[in-house]
């Protein structure tokens, strides 16, 4: 009789130790998941603007105002995506989150006027912040430039793309 209250009590304690350390473990894996997930985003929206840019593809406002300005943004350039990193800034008080903030190096070599890549770099970082928006759905919280973007546990700015 007392071999299986014990056996039961030993059942007990390894199982709720097993719990308690996939527990511990979830809510770490849980947070560089996140993190993940937002750096896959903001590369698939960064690599979405180097196409776009590429083929010159714009909206209709965008098109008008190049038309006028930026005459050598119409024609195809090739920008390619070389890496992004990120700084962790620690937490916001204001947004009760931490920030993150993102630097996209890039190149397109045709392009040499500073004008016109800070024009191609406004454009990556853009759809960089809307990619991680979309993919936390959280389009709602922010502005219509997605400055800054949000996911559960943080708050993402881009410096200025940086070319390579």
């Amino acid at each position: 009789m007392d071999a299986r209250g014990q056996i039961s009590l030993e059942l007990v304690l390894v199982v709720g130790l097993i719990f308690v350390i996939v527990m511990a473990i979830a809510s770490v894996v849980g947070e560089d998941n996140e993190l993940n997930q937002a750096m896959g985003a903001a590369r698939s929206g960064a690599i979405e603007a180097a196409n776009v840019d590429s083929f010159a593809i714009y909206p209709e406002e965008t098109f008008n105002n190049y038309t006028s300005n930026k005459k050598r943004l119409l024609g195809t350039t090739s920008v390619k995506i070389i890496r992004i990193n990120y700084t962790d800034e620690g937490s916001n008080n204001t947004y009760n989150k931490t920030k993150i903030q993102l630097r996209i190096y890039a190149s397109a070599p045709t392009v040499t006027n500073s004008t016109d890549r800070t024009a191609l770099g406004d454009r990556i970082n853009f759809y960089a912040r809307q990619s991680i928006c979309e993919s936390f759905g959280t389009s709602n919280l922010t502005n219509a430039l997605y400055n800054p973007a949000y996911s559960n546990r943080y708050v993402f700015t881009t410096a200025d793309v940086t070319w390579v």
